[in-house]
């Protein structure tokens, strides 16, 4: 099993409408992928940014390739996240997965 982290940040006053983008959009985006296991979403927040980190668990690197096109190491972003991100992170970074 990959795990596939990816990391965000928003403005504090788009955290809401963003984590609904995020339910209603992406998250089935990622699940009718075949060989997609699961995922966790985390969101922690300050006084000014609301912070993101996304991880997905896939049955193998060919699996996401499926999801996010050949240079798998490429972030995948919607159109919709121009509304509400603040950096656009080029990468994510992939673990293998030796133990739950």
């Amino acid at each position: 099993m990959i795990a596939r982290i990816w990391k965000g940040k928003t403005k504090i006053e788009h955290v809401e409408d963003y984590t609904e983008f995020m339910k209603v959009r992406a998250i089935p985006d990622y699940k009718k992928t075949d060989g997609f296991i699961k995922l966790t979403f985390l969101k922690r927040m300050d006084n000014e940014f609301a912070y993101f980190d996304l991880l997905t668990f896939w049955k193998n690197i060919e699996v996401i390739k499926n999801f996010a096109g050949d240079d798998f190491e490429k972030a995948k972003y919607y159109p919709e996240d121009n509304n509400y991100l603040i950096d656009f992170p080029e990468k994510v970074t992939h673990y293998e997965v030796f133990a739950e």
